[in-house]
């Protein structure tokens, strides 16, 4: 009995030695103050830009990833770009022209366009994205006149699968009035200056290629790939464009002045377009290195307008918009030559869009004839397996 009394004192001690060594390590273990209790973290200056690093990177990973799958070819049709970057000398002309309308009986039409506008660009290119910057020749040769300026802002990308169209123009005041009809006059007034019209657009434009994997639209149009086989693809297309056009019928000459219908006496036009497109385009490899292309885009438009700022009037008639349904065109074409270095073509886009109304109808046209050569340079590492 005293010997189980002493083992359970023993253990007892044993315990209570255990428990005391347990309480001091962690008063040991604790800070001595408030101050060694709480300590901020610190964020080093390192690791913030190995972490900025490491998000470009994988952005740079993804970008690559989809830009890969955008222009995912069938090489047998199609030569992908070698190089990154590249450089490209530019002569274009712009041109545009609007007609006028009355649809009254003997109904009176009026034409008009501005002088053409040569240019000389400089661009560079990034794979798919092409920016620079144009002048104006008469400009730069200090023979510019007096009329109000014209600018043209165009952004340009072209993948595989798909493109995208930004533009903005704004005319100056050399318009010509270059026909008419249906006016008895006594004095013949073609090809005579007309300074009460001018015009802006600005829209976007964005097409989607069916076949991109043997059809190749920037063979034709950015030279930042090569096709090799003759090819065609169905394009889907969708387009939204601003118009805002101002009449002074009063700059007419008087004897059209009285003649003139009622209709036409108007001062502004501004509507709104909304397209949906859907077309062909062809790819002729009639050469080596040498290539044709045409395409073909069709519209069904829905477009809403404002005659000199008057409100749009509210119908009864649930049907009334499909009065504002109309057609538009979209046309291109192109030429050129390309060993994959070096490049020289020619190229010409055109945008048609028609509004009628139950008096008045209108169609204007715009676009743009480039003659380019260039070459393109910093080869691309070949892709790792």
């Amino acid at each position: 009995m005293k010997q189980t009394a002493c083992c359970l004192l023993s253990f007892f001690l044993l315990l209570c030695d255990g428990l005391s060594a347990q309480t001091t390590e962690k008063q040991d273990s604790m800070p001595s103050s408030p101050q060694q209790r709480i300590k901020p973290s610190r964020i080093s200056l390192s690791s913030l830009t190995d972490g900025l690093m490491n998000t470009i990177r994988l952005t740079g990973v993804e970008l690559k990833k989809v830009g890969k799958k955008l222009n995912d070819v069938d090489t047998t049709y199609i030569s992908p770009n070698k190089y990154n970057l590249a450089f490209m000398l530019e002569q274009s002309t712009w041109f545009e022209h609007y007609r006028l309308g009355s649809n009254e009986a003997n109904g009176q039409s009026l034409n008009f366009a501005p002088n053409a506008t040569p240019k000389i660009g400089v661009y560079f290119g990034w794979r798919w994205i092409f920016l620079g910057i144009s002048f104006d020749i008469k400009s730069l040769l200090g023979k510019n006149d007096n009329t109000a300026p014209r600018k043209e802002f165009v952004f340009n990308l072209y993948s595989g699968k798909f493109g995208v169209d930004l533009y903005y123009r704004k005319t100056g005041s050399n318009f010509k009035m270059t026909s008419y009809s249906q006016f008895n006059l006594e004095k013949d007034y073609s090809r005579t200056d007309f300074t009460g019209f001018q015009s802006n657009i600005k829209g976007l434009n964005a097409y989607w290629i069916f076949n991109h994997k043997h059809f190749s639209y920037p063979a034709a149009y950015s030279q930042s790939t090569n096709q090799r086989k003759s090819c065609g693809s169905l394009m889907a297309g969708f387009a939204y464009s601003q118009h805002n056009i101002k009449f002074d019928y009063t700059c007419l000459p008087e004897e059209m002045q009285e003649q003139l219908q009622p209709s036409l006496k108007f001062h502004s036009i501004r509507y709104t377009d909304y397209n949906l497109s859907l077309g062909y385009g062809y790819n002729w490899v009639f050469a080596r290195n040498c290539l044709l292309n045409v395409s073909l885009l069709p519209a069904i438009a829905y477009k809403k307008a404002r005659i000199n700022d008057q409100p749009n009037t509210a119908s009864s008639n649930w049907m009334e918009w499909v009065k504002d349904i109309n057609f538009d065109l979209i046309t291109r074409a192109g030429i050129t030559w390309n060993n994959s270095k070096y490049y020289v073509g020619a190229s010409l886009v055109l945008h048609t869009y028609d509004y009628r109304k139950q008096n008045f109808s209108m169609t204007n046209s715009f676009g743009s004839l480039r003659i380019y050569m260039g070459f393109n340079f910093w080869e691309r590492k070949p892709a790792t397996p």
